[in-house]
């Protein structure tokens, strides 16, 4: 089992920054890939970004040039980097890891609200 607890939102003017962090606990080293997701009001969830143990990233097209994904392997972390937010980034965050047996574990999301 792997256990997610993410922390960094909160309340920022469009164009503003903001770190997001997701510290895993429990079975981290079955860990393979490591994300954030987010769930705007009355939409689906959607991958914002995504990387593997290995480093490989992979990014939505709506945040690429400015989120930034990145690992910690050592201490199970994974952050995200945001700049240049924009109100259409207003959204419920999810930390979300899959083992290498292809187990899924979500963290129960923060709050980033972008007001324009």
């Amino acid at each position: 089992q792997v256990q997610l607890v993410e922390s960094g939102g909160g309340l920022v003017q469009a164009g503003g920054s903001l770190r997001l962090s997701c510290a895993a606990s429990g079975a981290i080293f079955s860990v393979n890939t490591m994300g954030w997701y987010r769930q705007a009001p009355g939409k689906q969830r959607e991958l914002v970004a995504g990387i593997t143990s290995g480093g490989s990233t992979n990014y939505a097209d709506s945040v690429k040039g400015r989120f930034t994904i990145s690992r910690d392997n050592v201490w199970g972390a994974v952050y995200l980097q945001m700049n240049s937010l924009k109100p259409g980034d207003t959204a419920v965050y999810y930390c979300n890891s899959v083992t290498y047996r292809r187990e899924t574990y979500w963290g129960k999301g923060t709050l980033v609200t972008v007001s324009s």
